[in-house]
């Protein structure tokens, strides 16, 4: 297992974050999925998604949709963003066992981690997500789905957003048969209900949208980014420094890469909003602060600006 993560974590290592935009449009044409599963330790295997937003080439693959594969089981990590997609990562599944998916964990209550699950669910899957997204799923899930048949068209045929199975909020443990998951939610991070999956005997961390590192993180209007600090920090730097590490976006990774690029990235823009506060600044300035060390991560021209404003408003009131 280790000959496999050293000699996968080097080949990345050796690719420059700044050649990152010039990745196609779809790196596996032959499959709805952006790019075929990559195998990242003896039973964790991941298909990398684009790095950019939803477009109708990557079919909705944006994100990481992960599995882990036991002696008895499967477990996806994501239901992905459409059936048809979710149909298209089982073909690939499929190729590697023929144990059955019997579990779906959506890392978050976005649409590219659940607009799938009816899918699963048709194969006899439970879905599972922390509480919180649950209720997001329900919430906000149809909103997402009508705006991703207008990307996807054709290619979100089938779609349907379903309740989740079963929920937790701290945590719990699957077991796939003889090797136990671990799914995790270390506290606030980027988006509602975020959780990351452990698997303890292989030392990985499938983190979700907690940790970025090829992918400009994104503030949303509700995220606390004192309070993913504080989690990154206290929860998820003692759990994954020493772990290799599948991030939601981009290619797996080590722990000091997505330090850089999260905690170092929402120190810095915060660093710089603080100082403008200070000097009484206003929230034009926040859009005009100079985050150069970090634009050449994919889609900074969409968020760059978008971050320092969200982080203004919050943090005139912190």
């Amino acid at each position: 297992m280790k000959l496999i993560q050293t000699a996968l974590l080097s080949a990345l290592f050796c690719t420059p974050l700044s050649a990152i935009a010039e990745t196609p449009a779809d790196k596996y044409p032959e499959s709805l999925l952006y790019d075929k599963p990559v195998q990242v330790s003896d039973s964790v295997w991941s298909a990398i998604g684009q790095l950019k937003f939803y477009t109708y080439e990557n079919a909705g693959h944006n994100n990481n949709l992960s599995f882990v594969i036991g002696r008895e089981s499967v477990l996806v990590v994501n239901g992905s963003s459409a059936y048809q997609l979710a149909e298209a990562l089982h073909d690939e599944i499929k190729k590697i066992t023929d144990l059955p998916v019997r579990y779906i964990v959506d890392e978050n209550g976005q649409t590219h981690a659940s607009g799938g699950n009816n899918y699963w669910k048709a194969q006899g899957a439970t879905i599972i997500a922390h509480t919180d997204a649950a209720d997001e799923i329900e919430n906000r899930g149809p909103q997402g789905l009508v705006r991703l048949n207008e990307i996807l068209k054709e290619r979100v045929e089938g779609s349907e957003i379903i309740p989740v199975d079963e929920t937790f909020d701290d945590s719990m443990t699957i077991d796939l048969g003889g090797l136990n998951v671990e799914l995790l939610h270390l506290g606030p991070a980027h988006s509602v209900g975020d959780i990351t999956v452990y698997v303890p005997s292989e030392n990985v961390v499938i983190a979700g949208d907690i940790a970025f590192h090829q992918r400009m993180l994104p503030v949303f209007p509700e995220t606390d980014t004192a309070e993913w600090l504080e989690t990154w920090v206290n929860e998820f730097t003692p759990l994954a420094q020493n772990a290799i590490i599948v991030p939601g976006h981009g290619d797996p990774t080590d722990f000091e890469q997505v330090d850089t690029y999260t905690r170092g990235y929402l120190e810095y823009l915060r660093g710089k909003v603080a100082e403008l506060l200070d000097e009484g600044g206003t929230l034009a300035d926040a859009y005009e602060i100079n985050q150069q060390p970090y634009m050449f991560l994919e889609t900074a021209d969409e968020l760059a600006r978008k971050n320092a404003g969200r982080i203004f408003e919050a943090m005139e009131w912190e």
